[in-house]
């Protein structure tokens, strides 16, 4: 297990906090955020030498007092300074890893984190700060949407504790887990192909575990305009050797959002047990979830030579107030690990989850003319999937000469049952209108014939040797996985299968590490991607040839700086990804498209000075499309991307108000092309988020209430969702929590 940096720390009787005091004197790097520029400096400190009388024998000696000093060894997943993030987190098949020893772009953030942003999603939390993931903002939208490096990441690809699959199917609310982790880019080798197929980074959730002490948490929320909620949080230890764990996390939230007619609600319950013995550990998490919206964002395009319009007010909805999205999921996950020697752990996992899911409301919507007249097409779908996915694998170490290695191997499976069900127009539920001032018809009965039978099995083979030189300074990873994918579709009258995709691919990744200083770290990777690949459509001429899963390639290159307290990370990379087209001159399908994404990101997370905590960067992606079919299209930018990220996210301790802290938070970002000629785009902005969160005791319990006003200017802006061209991005939202231990 790799150690932390030296890092040492003193307890502060006054405010109960333990405070950083670094090993040694440095400057902080000048931050230089799109225009505002943040400078810290970091002095000694020491604690002051204890004036006390030193005893004597009775010759006159000295006699020294005993010290007894001690501690706890820090893991690689312990809050890091500031404790927003961790200093490290799951890194696929390899493991935990330090931040500082993984030769990838990793963040992986907090509860605290969490809880103190009153996210109400997964993407609330990963696309605060960082500026290599994008999300358009949109309030109440089907699905979470959001994109890593330039990418689209699915929410179905989403993993707990590393199983895919598992995660609710379009949204994730965050109260039931202790650690979200993002790492950027490709990873076929670390976490084998996932069923959506992206490819722009991989996010996991690992679920909260019992403390050594009792908890009893409850929070209470609050959300503009009128919905209210709570947050009850129970962990318990049990046994001679508090062995046995219970954790328990129940939310609800109800009522109408900042958007106008739109409303929201989530039941969510799931409990935690786990066992810890000398060698093995075990656990077991169930949850059921449940999420509705009424009212729901799906967005607008635009008719051929209408131009991009003036935004109405960002609490607009340009849905019908009618429809409605609705869905449920429920899971439970298995798993055990087993230390069969100090060198060598196996572990197991295994998860069956049900997901549940039904829309009424716009299928499609068009602006017709510049006065902002729209004409909606109504649709209808709803599915049912049925989920199993298991892990097993053996992680270990051993010696060659000067050589050490620690190597990973294991397997993985994945499979679904889909069923859907729908139809894409409603007779007669067409409706027109004008975005300024929307007026709806009446609702849609629903009628729901089935569409679709598929089921899909995935399986891999994972292997993987780190290899450390020059007293762990060298550390060079190699690995293969085979990936193999299966999909079966069936005739919906007979039921018999009506056509078979069976197709595999082997990928293999290097990476390279170099620990210059003990807080310098270099690293280098080529990894690569797997997606789904398809059969050309019975249009084409080479119809029915079967397509292996494509691969998105990888190159990138980095330095991550650590002073301790502060870490600046820089990386450059190139992710190159296939796309499939039929040929208008030869009628030829095939995956001879490619988008190229070229960029670099630049980000800082810690707590430079007592008191301030800093998150944020800046990322510059350029993702061209290098091969089309269309050829007006080639060389030209992908849709959706903005080239240019700038955030920033601040908290101050206020020094005259114990327990006060201020938040602040800024997103910058430039325009974003909406036509894949490049001829319509939507203009870039930047938002403002305020806050305040103040710590106390009340009846002499822990008491935390917070504050935070998001799109504090009311700014109107568009964004473009999955599916079509435009929606409006969230308007002001003020949100209210307060949170109690008892």
């Amino acid at each position: 297990m790799a150690k932390r940096r030296k890092n040492h720390r003193i307890a502060c009787p006054a405010r109960q906090t333990a405070h950083p005091i670094p090993n040694r004197p440095f400057n902080c790097l000048t931050a230089v955020l799109l225009g505002l520029t943040v400078g810290a400096a970091v002095v000694d400190a020491a604690p002051a030498a204890a004036q006390t009388q030193t005893p004597t024998t009775g010759d006159g000696a000295a006699v020294l007092p005993t010290l007894t000093v001690t501690g706890q060894a820090a893991t690689v997943t312990a809050p890091y300074a500031g404790g927003q993030v961790t200093s490290g987190g799951r890194v696929g098949l390899l493991g935990d890893k330090d931040f500082m020893e993984t030769p990838f772009s990793t963040i992986n953030y907090t509860d605290k984190f969490i809880e103190d942003q009153q996210a109400k999603d997964i993407t609330e939390v990963i696309a605060k700060t960082d500026p290599a993931v994008f999300s358009n903002g949109v309030s109440g939208a089907w699905s979470e949407n959001y994109s890593i490096r330039g990418f689209s990441s699915g929410t179905t690809d989403v993993t707990i504790g590393g199983l895919v699959g598992m995660a609710p199917y379009y949204r994730t609310t965050p109260e039931m887990f202790e650690r979200i982790e993002v790492l950027k880019g490709p990873s076929a080798l670390l976490n084998g192909m996932p069923p959506g197929g992206s490819v722009g980074g991989a996010v996991n959730l690992v679920p909260k575990r019992a403390g050594n002490e009792p908890l009893t948490r409850l929070t209470t929320t609050y959300m503009s305009d009128s919905q209210f909620g709570g947050h009850i949080d129970l962990g318990r230890r049990f046994g001679e050797n508090k062995e046995f764990g219970v954790r328990f996390n129940g939310v609800y939230r109800d009522g109408e959002g900042a958007v106008d007619r739109q409303d929201k609600r989530t039941k969510f319950g799931s409990l935690g047990l786990d066992w810890r013995g000398e060698r093995v550990r075990l656990s077991t998490d169930l949850y059921h979830s449940e999420d509705r919206v009424d009212g729901v964002t799906r967005g607008i395009s635009l008719a051929p030579g209408v131009a991009v319009p003036k935004a109405p007010k960002p609490e607009t909805l340009l849905n019908p107030d009618w429809s409605y999205v609705h869905n449920k999921d429920e899971g439970v996950i298995a798993r055990g690990e087993f230390d069969v020697t100090d060198t060598l752990t196996a572990y197991t996992a295994i998860g069956t989850s049900r997901s549940q899911y039904a829309y009424n409301g716009a299928i499609s919507a068009q602006v017709l003319n510049p006065a902002g007249d729209f004409r909606t097409t109504m649709g209808q779908m709803a599915f049912t999937v049925r989920k199993v996915s298991g892990d097993i694998g053996l992680r270990g170490k051993f010696q060659t000469g000067d050589v050490k290695h620690q190597w990973a191997l294991n397997a993985t499976r994945y499979s679904d049952n889909q069923r859907e069900y729908g139809r894409r127009s409603v007779p007669g539920a067409d409706w027109t209108t004008n975005i300024y001032n929307p007026v709806w018809g009446p609702a849609a009965v629903m009628v729901l014939p089935p569409t679709l039978h598929t089921e899909t099995r995935l399986i891999s083979h994972g292997l993987a040797d780190t290899l450390s030189f020059a007293e762990d300074k060298v550390q060079l990873t190699l690995g293969v996985r085979r990936q193999s994918v299966r999909t079966d579709t069936f005739n919906l009258t007979t039921g018999a299968r009506s056509s078979r995709y069976d197709a595999s691919a082997t990928s293999p990744a290097a990476a390279l590490l170099v620990k210059a200083t003990d807080h310098v770290s270099v690293y280098g990777n080529y990894i690569e991607g797997l997606s789904k690949g398809q059969s050309a459509p019975v249009t084409a001429a080479n119809a029915g040839e079967l397509f292996p899963p494509y691969k998105t390639k990888q190159k990138e290159v980095g330095v991550k700086v650590d002073f301790g307290d502060f870490t600046h990370t820089l990386s450059l990379f190139e992710i190159k990804r296939p796309s499939s087209y039929t040929d208008s001159v030869t009628n030829v399908f095939s995956f001879s498209g490619e988008q190229r994404n070229r960029g670099m990101e630049w980000g800082f997370f810690g707590s430079p000075l007592q008191g301030v905590r800093l998150m944020g960067g800046v990322a510059y992606v350029d993702p061209k499309v290098t091969k089309s079919a269309v050829a007006a299209n080639q060389g030209k930018t992908a849709t959706g991307v903005p080239k240019l990220q700038g955030k920033l996210g601040v908290e101050w301790d206020v020094p005259a108000v114990p327990g006060l802290t201020l938040t602040g938070n800024m997103t910058a970002l430039s325009k974003q092309y909406i036509s894949a000629d490049n001829s319509l785009s939507v203009a870039g902005h930047t938002l403002f988020d305020v806050g305040a969160r103040y710590t106390t005791e009340a009846a002499g319990r822990p008491l935390t209430l917070r504050g935070t006003v998001n799109n504090v200017t009311n700014k109107a802006y568009w964004g473009m969702p999955l599916l079509s061209s435009l929606a409006l991005g969230a308007p002001r939202t003020v949100m209210l929590s307060a949170t109690a231990d008892f």
